[in-house]
């Protein structure tokens, strides 16, 4: 029984892998798909709908779908979403237009945010109230090793030469999506001799679903995204349904909040939990997630446009980061044992954001401070790993035993969150900034010129773009250094130890 339950947790904490790479796994090639896609460098908030689509299918599946397998079994639940999993990669990587790209990407999110709660209730199944909390920190480090290797994973694929079949691309970015597709066959292989079979449940041996809850949420997100999401920011920060949207997404979240309170069945049931620590925690988390993708997707960027470097070179520049989360989620551990979840947050948020305050303060010329940029990724990546541990482990303490795995997802929807709500929100910011400062250049053309006039136009031209680029990747570095600051605030009303 012992070793069936091993396999089974690996099973499952490898089907959380999968997802969790192709979560972060386009920040290292958004600027290829964009490039294939038609997007000029000087338009890149059109791509930004390419990460906010999966986010935001990510995080409204996982409170449903994870209820739907309580109803319906594990293993039938897990196979669906490998299913639909595997049909959006194929989308993803047969797109030849933006809105294709988007579809494909969300539906891939839909069916990897299910796969997280969906392991989880599987653990509760298999483990005593005793054993759960470490199958559920395996599962746990499984979504964590998705964060950190997902980039460069991406980076790796992306080197595969061109190889159009048939007219379809194998090749570069397109390889990242199709190796998901025998992929997924081998997990769904894996997960029919590994996850064991259990009868459907009717509706009332299974517990009532919190549709409209989920419902709401999705919503809330939905228009929160879409009012952040500004395609011409060239006149101003929200596009010109901003407000409204955002009014309406604002509304909704009210709603959402209302009905949770009076509810008798809730996507996270508070019953008997101090309610102000918890929720701060979860602050914490969701800041947490904001600061984390905005460092994943604009130190890409920068590496890839200030120092022209390529997709994979790119990801290795962002591999400091990636490796020092790690590292401080491992030190974040040992220290909480002996300073308490609160101290050790409050600690990390700080050095974080004295690593993104650093980072605000990079030069033009990077090539000659790649020393100091390596030196600055290692303090906020350290900063960042050092709040993983202290924040999972307070929640699990404030929150009874049976409601660890529901408390555990809770934690990874609201650093998603924080991750979709903050890039649309930096980004929409930073992207207005670029704007603003490019407005006035006139791009240079090669007629009624000589070849050594054009020549210096388009240098001058090309300089002041870098100009402008280097003036938003600081500024949004510096954003971000107030995001962790506001965290830090946020984590002082965090559980005493």
């Amino acid at each position: 029984m012992k070793r069936a339950r091993r396999v089974a947790l690996g099973v499952g904490g490898a089907v959380v892998l999968l997802a969790a790479l192709d979560a972060y796994v386009v920040v290292t090639v958004l600027i290829d798909i964009a490039t294939d896609l038609g997007i000029p460098l000087n338009r890149l908030e059109r791509a930004t709908p390419v990460v906010t689509g999966f986010l935001l299918g990510y995080v409204a599946a996982m409170p449903l779908l994870g209820g739907l397998s309580d109803r319906y079994g594990r293993r039938p639940l897990i196979h669906a979403c490998l299913a639909a999993f595997a049909i959006g990669s194929v989308l993803t990587a047969l797109a030849s237009g933006e809105v294709m790209v988007v579809a494909g990407r969300t539906i891939q999110g839909v069916a990897g945010g299910a796969l997280l709660p969906i392991t989880m209730a599987l653990i509760g199944d298999l483990w005593g109230e005793r054993e759960r909390p470490v199958a559920l920190g395996a599962v746990g480090a499984a979504q964590e090793l998705g964060s950190a290797l997902g980039p460069i994973y991406g980076g790796v694929l992306a080197l595969l030469p061109s190889a159009p079949v048939l007219g379809i691309e194998l090749g570069g970015w397109h390889a990242i999506f199709w190796i998901n597709v025998p992929l997924a066959l081998a997990a769904a292989l894996a997960v029919q001799f590994a996850i064991p079979a259990a009868p459907a449940r009717t509706a009332r041996a299974a517990g009532r679903i919190d549709g409209v809850g989920g419902a709401l949420l999705a919503l809330a997100l939905g228009l929160l995204v879409v009012g952040l999401y500004n395609p011409d920011p060239a006149k101003a920060v929200l596009p010109p349904w901003g407000v409204p949207v955002i009014a309406a997404g604002v509304l909704v979240a009210a709603v959402f909040v209302w009905w949770e309170i009076r509810s008798p069945v809730r996507l996270l049931d508070l019953s008997g939990v101090t309610k102000g620590p918890l929720l701060a925690t979860l602050g914490v988390s969701f800041l947490t997630g904001a600061a984390l993708l905005v460092t994943m997707v604009f130190v890409q960027f920068t590496a890839q446009t200030l120092l022209g470097l390529e997709a994979l070179d790119a990801a290795l520049v962002l591999g400091r980061f990636l490796i020092a989360l790690p590292v401080g989620a491992v030190l974040g551990g040992l220290l909480t044992r002996r300073f308490g979840d609160r101290a050790v947050t409050v600690a990390g948020l700080l050095v974080a954001a004295a690593g993104y305050a650093l980072m605000s303060r990079w030069p033009l010329d990077l090539a000659s401070a790649r020393l100091l940029m390596d030196a600055d990724l290692v303090v906020a990546g350290l900063g960042v790993g050092l709040v993983i541990a202290p924040v999972s482990a307070a929640v699990l303490r404030v929150t009874p035993s049976a409601q660890h795995g529901v408390a555990s997802a809770a934690v990874v929807v609201a650093r998603m969150m924080g991750m979709l709500i903050g890039i649309a929100a930096v980004s929409a910011w930073g992207f207005y900034r670029f704007q603003s400062l490019t407005a006035h250049l006139d791009t240079p053309v090669p007629f009624g010129v000589d070849a050594d006039t054009y020549a210096l136009r388009l240098a001058e031209y090309t300089g002041k773009v870098q100009a402008a680029l280097h003036v938003e990747y600081t500024e949004m570095f510096l954003v971000t250094a107030f995001i962790c600051l506001l965290g830090a605030g946020l984590a002082v009303f965090m559980p005493r130890r």
